[in-house]
């Protein structure tokens, strides 16, 4: 196949892609989960006028002179209303969060009187509506206040919660098996024999899937046997993934044996050969309703493809909003060649000038295969096919990695 444009490459893999069915879970399970339907409110928050400040609930009217001197007549506390009517002349001792008494229309805070036994002089005039939340003033019931393809953050499980919610409808996370294959790599921890390297890449992609919002499961490194290959896609299938990645294996060598191995089980192929770099070979189908992504092995290329590829399918499984990495504008800070035919995702540097300029700095060494650049930038600069020469101050955009 003709190498596919990166546009065209992402375009297939998110086509069909829908949001997984509906589940409903607790709210404190509920944290980075994608609201499958728009939340109203249950409830009006506050339900009843209630006191901001420690204080005194007064008739404005009877407080609006320094010096009023006025009547206790009761105590309201969180949860602990005033049953009676503030009257002409009387004041109820009032604590944060209290049901502000029939009859008061204001609170005078307890530092602006001076109190003696039953009697407090009025030392700050009040005035109408001061130190009150009126009711509803944060939401009203039937409110919605959270939309559909929100994720979930502690803030929206706050909210969630005032609204009296105690389960919320989501979408089922998406589930993920990663297969790494090739009889060179060894774990971490091992010593490395020769020609072997130690296995990298599966820990960034299990990582970035989780922080996406997927399940994942580990299918291991699988020999460089078909035999092996092919039992590894098939303990994905068996798994109920609704995503298989594989590294490694997916290029054309003897010893590539992926793309050999999904045929056999019958993938209808989109797409194989991507005009990027890094990431060149990668490839992309279905077996039947699992979506499958071969990354290429090098880590550098696995990383940067299942960013570019695997993040956008994962969201929009999972039924979010903003699906697609957002563009950042910045400026270079040192010169880049003229591009070639191939999309460019170089590894960059930010800084931030004192006047909010983000400037961008790609590394010297580009190489697919350097985990120290990779771990040490903080963006991929993107380099449009056969882009010219920049020069250092011109305008360029980024994508920001995770942090």
């Amino acid at each position: 196949m003709a190498l596919m444009p990166v546009s065209d490459a992402l375009a297939a893999v998110l086509a069909g892609a829908e949001p997984l069915p509906e589940e409903t879970v607790s709210l404190a399970q509920a944290f980075h989960r994608v609201l499958a339907r728009d939340i109203a409110a249950r409830r009006t928050q506050p339900p009843e006028a209630m006191s901001a400040m420690d204080g005194y609930a007064v008739r404005a009217a009877d407080a609006a002179t320094i010096d009023s001197q006025l009547t206790v007549i009761g105590e309201v506390a969180a949860g602990r209303p005033f049953a009676g009517l503030v009257g002409a002349g009387e004041a109820v001792r009032i604590f944060t969060g209290g049901v502000v008494p029939a009859g008061a229309d204001a609170i005078v805070i307890q530092e602006d009187t001076a109190a003696d036994g039953k009697r407090i002089t009025i030392k700050e005039a009040a005035i109408p509506g001061r130190h009150i939340r009126r009711a509803g003033i944060d939401f009203a019931e039937g409110d919605v206040l959270l939309r559909k393809g929100t994720r979930l953050t502690e803030r929206d499980l706050a909210l969630a919660a005032g609204m009296n919610h105690p389960h919320l409808p989501v979408q089922r996370r998406p589930k993920v098996a990663i297969l790494a294959t090739g009889d060179e790599l060894v774990m971490p921890g091992a010593t490395p024999g020769p020609g072997q390297i130690v296995y990298s890449n599966g820990y960034a992609l299990h990582a970035l899937a989780r922080q996406e919002g997927a399940d994942t499961v580990d299918l291991g490194v699988a020999a460089d046997t078909l035999e092996a290959t092919t039992a590894g896609i098939r303990r994905a299938r068996e798994s109920g993934a609704d995503i298989l990645i594989t590294t490694g294996g997916a290029s054309v060598g003897d010893h590539d044996l992926v793309q050999q191995a999904l045929k056999a089980e019958g993938i209808a192929m989109s797409f194989w050969k991507i005009a990027m770099r890094p990431g060149k070979p990668m490839m992309h189908g279905r077996l039947d309703a699992m979506r499958v992504i071969g990354l290429p092995g090098n880590p550098v290329s696995s990383y940067v493809c299942a960013f570019l590829f695997m993040v956008p399918l994962i969201r929009a499984l999972s039924g979010r909003t903003v699906i697609h990495h957002r563009r950042e504008r910045a400026v270079l800070g040192r010169d880049l060649n003229a591009n070639d035919q191939r999309e460019d995702y170089l590894r960059t540097r930010l800084e931030r000038r004192d006047d909010g300029t983000l400037i961008a700095l790609p590394v010297n060494h580009q190489d697919s295969s350097l985990l120290a650049n990779l771990a040490a930038a903080q963006a991929l600069l993107v380099r449009a096919p056969f882009a010219p020469k920049a020069e250092a101050g011109t305008q360029c955009e980024v994508l920001l990695l995770p942090v």
